[in-house]
């Protein structure tokens, strides 16, 4: 009798909440899944609903790094394909890594399929674009010093010096701080925007400056799930131009002309 073949782990990035933002790819694994492994209430169910039914699907939000790894090589020896659905993007704040090293060291075949990032979908809501010519062409993904710890020259207070567009995780539980460390490097009237569940039905958006937002988003009671994005790519630049559809700028497709 020939012997089962071992099965695979599929990193699956669930998007940041919306189902229609998985990725077409994501939703073919789901729909062929064997096991899901997923992560709590950050996973709009809906997605869930593209398994098979029957399938056995674990809710991670109470399972140990150790426990998740058991469901995942059980599975694998049986010779199943296993999802671990992550939210957003697995590569971002995703704790990948320490699950993919020792599926590595154990010969078991995997892979990683990205997903929306909950920052992008965060843009789109306000309807912002973060490297805009001339005001800002980086843009910094970045989380508050908490329980996680962040090395000293990668504080929000020695990123602000940048004056960069920001993208802050994970942080919105202590604005105050948060504030705080951005007014060593911004000035207080710098635009800020906090938009919680970006893509679910119940997004919420709160605007402001770095001087108003603490108590704006204070009077919401948002504590998390929200994107806190910083810089002056958000207020308005009308008359702005990339250089790529400027009619002077020659490139490759099209050469320029002078006005």
């Amino acid at each position: 009798m020939a012997e089962k073949s071992r099965g695979q782990v599929i990193f699956v990035g669930a998007g940041p909440g919306d189902p229609e933002l998985l990725t077409l790819k994501g939703k073919r694994i789901l729909e062929t899944a064997d096991r899901v492994i997923y992560a709590g209430s950050l996973v709009n169910p809906e997605i869930l609903g593209y398994c098979r039914e029957g399938i056995p699907l674990f809710d991670s939000a109470g399972l140990t790094l150790e426990d998740t790894l058991r469901l995942m090589i059980e599975g694998v020896e049986k010779g199943e394909t296993v999802v671990r659905l992550h939210t957003g993007d697995p590569s971002v704040y995703g704790a990948i890594q320490e699950q993919m090293e020792p599926l590595e060291a154990r010969g078991i075949s995997y892979s990683v399929i990205p997903g929306v990032s909950s920052v992008f979908a965060a843009a789109a809501a306000i309807k912002k674009e973060f490297t805009l010519p001339e005001v800002s062409q980086t843009v910094i993904l970045t989380r508050l010093a908490g329980r996680t710890p962040v090395p000293e020259k990668e504080s929000l207070a020695e990123l602000s010096k940048h004056q960069a567009s920001m993208a802050i995780f994970l942080s919105v539980q202590d604005m105050s701080r948060v504030v705080r460390e951005l007014l060593t490097g911004y000035a207080p009237e710098t635009p800020v925007a906090v938009i919680y569940r970006a893509s679910w039905e119940d997004e919420q958006i709160v605007s402001g400056t770095l001087a108003t937002i603490e108590d704006k988003v204070k009077q919401t009671g948002i504590r998390k799930q929200a994107q806190i994005l910083v810089g002056d790519f958000l207020t308005s630049h009308e008359g702005l131009r990339s250089k790529l559809y400027d009619p002077g700028f020659s490139h490759e497709y099209r050469n320029g002309q002078k006005p």
